[in-house]
């Protein structure tokens, strides 16, 4: 058999080639050797503007123009590098001090080599994203250099070279060849090529070598206010200055290693899955795994084992005998912890005393003989297989600080109190305590060590003094990791050049007329709520002379304007979808697009993508067609708008005859979908009044459902449920769908109790038509609330919907549970969300009106864009209820209002009551009842709280209670919220 292998003296250029070898392993478990040819290159340039001699042999683009270099032509000089300099960090830089990289003030003119963006991306997706990000900024002037097809800083592996040490070694040889190559063009005062790293061994090579390096810290310390940018530079363990711990100083067990857990796992012995913790209790944590049909339960510091909420962790079963109940008790970690020492962690007690008071009730209860068989599967983490780690807004912690720390500018330790309860107290090294007290920071955890009772981290940004509007919506808006920076200038330039004046051309030979159809002549109307400006959608109907009616649902067609693959779609698929706030809109798509262009305004053309139906007067369709059209809409109504003409019988005009016939159709929709088990749930739902001018909050107002909101929701449910038929016909793996999974029966359990216990009533779960009548049956005659009281509670059983890609799905696994459907996905509103424009795509194609594009017919890259969209979907969500209880908070503040509540959960120390006045909920403690906290006895089989002392009441689970409601700073997270004192119960 002949050798494909090229021979050196054959081939002149053979010098330039190199070989790649990769090994992998194939599916059936054998090992493959590959070998890839890389070809060398002399004509890679250095980027720098101080160097013609690249510019000459840079390549060209198609007009023959040499891409514009990148690296400044005077770079900014510091104290030991006053000619100016270059930085070429090495990946250990970008991943410990990421945060630092995107300052403003500093690290300008950076070189990123190519091999340490491959192993950035290996290492970190998400901080690889941020290099990218970084790379693209004109501003910050940061180059890629592809160093492994440079021939001069080619570096071959060689035998017995560790993968990490032949990596140094490439980004030395680059520092040293950038070094060399700008001292031929520029002898006399060239700037500096400069390593940075933490990597005590590379350093230490570089330095023999010749090479300027420098550690994070001694490099920051020669910047200009260098001294506040050294607090973002997480601690390093100096092991030559730390002492050996003995085995007693660890307070954590070990993790096991990565294949003892993977073993574990195969074979059963050990659980992966999702570490939830408690909102209530932070020494209690729960995972749920397919053995088990209830999650597991973590309970007390050593068993959670430095696991933080939303870590991807293995847990090990505990015996039998160790089985505990879930928590009855109120455990918040400010009121143990508090007025803890932040330097002297180490050395206190693993477990403090509060903690085991808090704990000593649960176990008494545990083993007492009225509780015996309700204990639930117990576990421990043995090891965390993905972190979840964020920045995290906080402000620290008064208490931790010591009064020459609020003095002087020496680095001290100070615990940062999260926003998020559920994430633990962070301990902070900084140098400008007194500067940062009172202020809402941005804090990222670099580690949490076995010796510390925290986890450590260090401090990224001040966001502002707390309570002030900037600070707070800030604040929430990276909680809940909403993009919020402006379009880039590569997004905007794909924005049509005619700007506001752009218009659906006039000539229906014009190419963007082809193969759409004219539907100007319809009477089509939108109805939106008050003030919308980005309009998704509009509607028409009009009869038949078969005595059906024709109904259509005309989509603003935003695949128009958004090409699959540029920047503006990509910008869009990182957002996901536009949020709402309450005092302003985080858009997906520029304002250009999303309140204009794409918007279907009244009173001018605009291309849409349209959905058309016959149907017959019981709502039953006959026959359905989806084509690309232009329409101009009559007019946009609000909802109380659309509702005020319905119901007024002197309007007899035909465009009023066609809403009344939508809402007609509407309701015989609705019914069907009743009829075939969808579920009427609900949320609490309120709208902030604003005051005009000021955008202050003034009041708060419960929202009104209307008939017209339902006429729209059908109708969208309707066109939804036709497109995902058609684009799953067509592209049977690939469609873009998304599905409402069945939740375990035991999601129900304890809710079912409740209703069973306090109330008689039965919660039947078999299906969603036994749970939709067993609702239905949810009635109290003397309180009509307690009906939407119950859906609320049981919407919080159910599974989160999802969008995914329909070949990693079984068909039966496509069910929407909540809406009773076989097949649903998202199409109406492609402004705001991008799952809707990934529709339009496929359907567009699968009526070939286009050719389906590679990106859209990706089952790998659509399966990473559905695992985006579900994320930004659910914090987008979030963050909207966040704004809302932000600005109730703020609209109630200096005031006082009693109102009706509702008792929604009982403790052994307080209870969560809901008022629905203000959508809103909160924790009744037993000592915010007297001044003396009350002596209590806890019922927990009866759900009765009775308590003695210094006052006397008995608070029962779905009991209607008098509140006062006033506004409050809660001190452990620094939000203002709502505050409620128990008036009376009824």
């Amino acid at each position: 058999m002949a050798s494909l292998k090229r021979s050196v003296d054959s081939d002149p250029l053979a010098a330039n080639i190199s070989n790649k070898i990769y090994v992998r392993s194939t599916k059936s478990g054998k090992v493959q050797k590959i070998v890839r040819e890389v070809y060398l290159r002399q004509d890679i340039p250095c980027s720098s503007k101080l160097c013609q001699r690249c510019l000459v042999c840079a390549p060209k683009d198609a007009s023959g123009k040499p891409t514009p270099f990148v690296l400044s032509d005077s770079p900014a000089g510091t104290k030991v590098f006053p000619q100016g300099h270059y930085l070429v960090p090495d990946t250990n830089a970008f991943l410990t001090a990421m945060d630092l990289f995107e300052q403003d003030s500093a690290f300008y003119d950076v070189i990123v080599l190519q091999i340490v963006l491959e192993e950035l991306r290996n290492r970190s997706l998400p901080l690889y994203n941020r290099l990218v990000s970084l790379t693209k900024s004109e501003d910050k002037r940061f180059y890629v250099f592809f160093n492994e097809f440079r021939l001069e800083t080619h570096v071959p592996r060689l035998e017995g070279e560790t993968v990490n040490d032949r990596n140094d070694r490439a980004v030395r040889k680059a520092v040293a060849w950038y070094g060399e190559h700008l001292a031929r063009i520029k002898e006399k005062d060239a700037p500096a090529i400069v390593m940075l790293s933490n990597d005590r061994d590379n350093l230490k090579k570089a330095k023999q070598e010749g090479i300027n390096a420098c550690s994070l810290a001694d490099y920051v310390r020669q910047l200009k206010d260098g001294e506040k940018l050294l607090d973002m530079i997480p601690e390093t363990q100096d092991q030559d200055q730390i002492k050996e711990k003995r085995p007693g100083d660890n307070l954590y067990p070990e993790y096991f290693t990565m294949s003892k857990m993977m073993t574990g796992v195969k074979n059963n012995l050990l659980h992966q899955g999702i570490f939830n913790v408690s909102p209530y209790n932070y020494l209690e944590g729960s995972i749920r795994v397919p053995a088990f049909p209830k999650a597991l339960l973590v309970l007390g510091r050593e068993n959670i084992n430095r696991a933080v909420d939303g870590d991807l962790v293995v847990v090990e079963v505990l015996p039998k005998d160790q089985w505990k109940e879930p928590s009855i008790q109120v455990i918040e970690e400010d009121a143990i912890t508090k007025n803890e020492n932040p330097d002297a962690e180490e050395s206190d007690d693993f477990v403090s005393e509060k903690e085991r008071k808090a704990l000593q009730e649960e176990v008494k209860r545990t083993h007492s003989k009225t509780t015996e068989g309700h204990a639930q599967p117990t576990a421990k983490v043995v090891g965390v297989i993905k972190r979840n780690w964020r920045q995290y807004v906080g402000h620290i912690d008064q208490s931790s600080v010591s009064q020459s720390a609020q003095q002087g500018r020496k680095q001290d330790s100070v615990f940062v109190i999260p926003m998020d309860k559920k994430i633990p107290k962070i301990r902070l090294r900084t140098r400008q305590v007194s500067e940062l007290l009172g202020k809402r920071i941005l804090v990222t955890i670099d580690a949490w060590d076995r010796s510390s009772r925290h986890p450590s981290g260090h401090f990224v940004r001040s966001l502002g003094e707390l309570e002030t509007k900037a600070a707070e919506t800030e604040a929430l808006l990276l909680e809940y990791d909403v993009q919020y920076r402006p379009f880039p200038k590569t997004v905007l330039d794909c924005l049509p050049k005619e700007g506001h004046d752009w218009k659906v051309p006039q000539s229906m030979e014009d190419p963007g007329w082809k193969d759409r159809q004219d539907l100007r002549d319809l009477l089509i109307c939108s109805i939106d709520p008050i003030g919308c400006q980005d309009i998704d959608d509009a509607l028409h109907s009009r009869p038949l002379p078969n005595g059906n009616f024709e109904v259509g649902v005309h989509i603003a067609d935003v695949s128009h304007f958004v090409k699959p693959g540029n920047a503006m779609d990509a910008e869009a698929s990182i957002r996901g979808t536009t949020v709402y706030l309450v005092d302003k809109r985080i858009d997906m798509l520029p304002m250009l697009l999303g309140t204009d262009l794409c918007s279907l305004k009244p009173y001018v053309e605009r291309y849409a993508f349209s959905v058309v139906w016959e149907m017959t007067p019981d709502a039953d369709v006959v026959g359905s067609r989806f084509t690309k059209s232009v329409i101009k809409s009559r007019e946009a109504f609000s909802y109380e708008q659309a509702q005020l003409r319905v119901d007024d019988s002197s309007q007899q005009d035909d465009l009023t005859k066609s809403i009344r016939t939508l809402l007609a159709l509407s309701k015989k929709l609705k019914q069907k979908r009743l009829d075939a088990g969808a579920l009427s749930l609900s949320s609490p739902e309120v709208k902030v009044q604003m005051e005009s001018e000021t955008s202050d909050p003034i009041d708060v107002k419960t929202k009104v459902h209307l008939d017209t909101m339902s006429l729209v929701e059908e109708f969208m449910l309707l066109a939804n449920t036709s497109v995902a038929r058609r684009i799953y016909e067509a592209f049977p793996q690939t469609a873009i769908l998304r599905r409402h999974g069945a939740p375990p029966k035991t999601n129900f359990d304890e809710l079912a109790n409740q209703l069973k216990v306090k109330r008689g009533l039965d919660l039947s779960v078999e299906s969603s038509r036994a749970l939709a009548d067993s609702l239905d049956r949810c009635v109290d005659e003397k309180e009509p609330f307690f009906n939407t009281l119950v859906r609320i509670m049981a919407t919080r059983c159910m599974m989160s919907a999802e969008y995914f890609c329909s070949g990693t799905q079984a068909y039966p696994e496509f069910r929407h549970y909540g809406l009773a459907s076989e097949i649903y996905t998202h199409f109406t509103s492609p402004i705001r969300r991008y799952a809707d424009l990934m529709a339009h795509r496929q359907l567009a194609a699968a009526i070939e009106y286009e050719a389906i594009h590679p990106s859209t017919r990706s089952r790998g890259k659509l399966e990473a864009v559905c695992k985006n969209i579900n994320v930004r979907h659910r914090n987008a969500q979030l963050a909207g209820r966040a704004s809302i209880a932000y600005y109730v908070g703020q609209a109630l503040r200096g005031k006082a209002t009693e109102e009706d509540g509702f008792v929604m959960k009982i403790f052994s120390n307080g209870f969560v009551v809901l008022v629905p006045r203000f959508g809103i909920e909160s924790l009744i403690r037993l000592r915010d009842l007297a001044e003396v906290e009350p002596q209590a006895e806890f019922d927990a089989e009866n759900y009765v709280l009775q308590t003695s002392g210094s006052r006397e009441v008995k608070v029962e689970l779905f009991q209607k209670v008098r509140v006062r409601v006033t506004d409050q700073k809660d001190e452990t997270t620094g939000k203002r919220g709502v505050k409620m004192e128990l008036v009376r119960t009824c």
